[in-house]
């Protein structure tokens, strides 16, 4: 349906809505609940140059309207995906985008590098929440110079669409989005998950086994969605928006304070049919409202 159809970066999608890497699995796994040729894309779980063990047990506390997480990026690693994984998701007519993550500018670049020879893989989302080892563990994503510099160095290997996740946990995100994309981005997805944790009173212990975790679901949408509207005030390159995406009501939100596309993340969990049910809401928005595509919708907050 062409009314529906967005373009990521160059990519045109089918329609604005994907679902966010971390909830979604490689797609397959809800495969008995969705029709995945729907989608607009699905944003694979995080891929790593090594395979990764995740952190110890527990990793998962529910908040009150939302979830704390601290898997840890547990994969196989990227010779695994594209050997085991990668055939099986390769041929679905919708885009299959894979999240790299990194410990390390060189991770990321070696990741990178082996994804560019995947003919079926138009792009990746370049997940700088990651914990850089060589300056102590602070996100990539929380300072300039830090996002500059993987982004700049993963341009340099990496030829096709580059979507760069971004992470909330810093003071001005405008300025990560705007160093980002004068560095090769072709787009940014916004946001990632919030810092938080949670105790439980009674053994005066931390639920999660690192103390701190991310945090999603309704809880963030507000912010998140003013997260978004800023870059969208901010940059020339476009948005793929999340946090908090429960309905239509809430993707049709996130496109009117500027994103392209959305993805829905955490609520895939509560209703695995949820993505389908926002791209019918879409249709039924525009016709509801005389609109003839989404871009009649995109950035068109009236203030």
């Amino acid at each position: 349906m062409d009314r529906l159809k967005v373009n990521i970066g160059g990519l045109e999608f089918q329609n604005p809505v994907s679902t966010a890497s971390g909830t979604f699995g490689y797609g397959t796994e809800y495969a008995d609940f969705v029709d995945l040729n729907r989608l607009g894309a699905v944003f694979v779980k995080g891929t790593t140059l090594e395979p990764r063990q995740g952190n110890a047990y527990s990793r998962m506390a529910e908040t009150p309207s939302g979830m704390l997480n601290a898997v840890g990026l547990q994969n196989k690693g990227v010779d695994y995906f594209i050997e085991h994984i990668y055939p099986e998701i390769k041929d679905y007519n919708t885009h299959m985008i894979v999240n790299v993550s990194g410990s390390s500018v060189e991770d990321y670049v070696a990741t990178a590098e082996k994804l560019a020879g995947l003919d079926k893989m138009p792009a990746i989302e370049l997940n700088i929440s990651c914990p850089n080892v060589k300056e102590g563990g602070m996100a990539f994503g929380t300072s300039c110079a830090s996002a500059e510099q993987v982004t700049r160095a993963v341009r340099n290997v990496y030829p096709k669409p580059i979507i760069v996740k971004l992470s909330p946990n810093v003071t001005d995100i405008t300025e990560i989005a705007k160093a980002v994309e004068g560095q090769g981005a072709d787009a940014v997805s916004l946001v990632n998950t919030f810092l938080g944790m949670a105790i439980d009173s009674e053994s005066r212990k931390p639920l999660l086994s690192t103390i701190t975790g991310g945090l999603s679901g309704p809880c963030i949408k507000p912010i998140a969605l003013r997260m978004v509207w800023q870059v969208y005030n901010a940059v020339k390159i476009p948005i793929v928006g999340m946090g908090g995406i429960s309905s239509v009501a809430d993707a049709i939100e996130f496109m009117l304070a500027g994103s392209t596309a959305i993805q829905i993340g955490t609520y895939n969990f509560i209703d695995p049919q949820i993505s389908m049910k926002v791209i019918d809401g879409i249709v039924d928005y525009l016709d509801r409202h005389n609109l003839d595509t989404v871009h009649d919708i995109i950035g068109k907050l009236d203030i």
